[in-house]
């Protein structure tokens, strides 16, 4: 969406302020609903880093989620603005829901621009693996 949904903006804020990760969230992307439970940007960067530093051949790129970087919301010292306005989604334990399965089976982490997102709603929507 062009215009990012004010409302989703404030649950995403309020998420990252009360360092909450037990929001039920699913979203419509262009080519994909999405469902999983929001991450403050933080928590969702430690979890990215821990699994890729966790694999041999994948354990370089872990410093990339655990360093702040250019577009990371980071002023410089590591630290985040408390007032910065969320841009993107962080979604763990989410799946992309496709016909009646989720992808991946045990749930992923995905990072989302909420200028894409066209529609949303609260709750994680169930699927079946039948």
């Amino acid at each position: 969406m062009s215009n990012p949904d004010g409302l989703l903006v404030d649950i995403a804020a309020m998420v990252e302020s009360e360092h909450n990760n037990q929001m039920p969230l699913t979203v419509v992307v262009p080519g994909a609903v999405i469902t999983g439970r929001l991450a403050p940007e933080s928590l969702w960067h430690a979890r990215v880093a821990e699994v890729l530093a966790a694999s041999e051949h994948l354990k370089p790129f872990a410093t990339l989620f655990t360093a702040p970087g250019p577009g990371d919301g980071a002023d410089g010292d590591g630290a985040t603005p408390a007032a910065a306005t969320p841009t993107h989604l962080h979604l763990h334990v989410a799946r992309i829901l496709q016909g009646s399965h989720g992808l991946p089976h045990t749930g992923g982490m995905y990072r989302i621009a909420i200028a894409d997102i066209s529609s949303w709603t609260v709750g994680d929507l169930s699927y079946s693996d039948q």
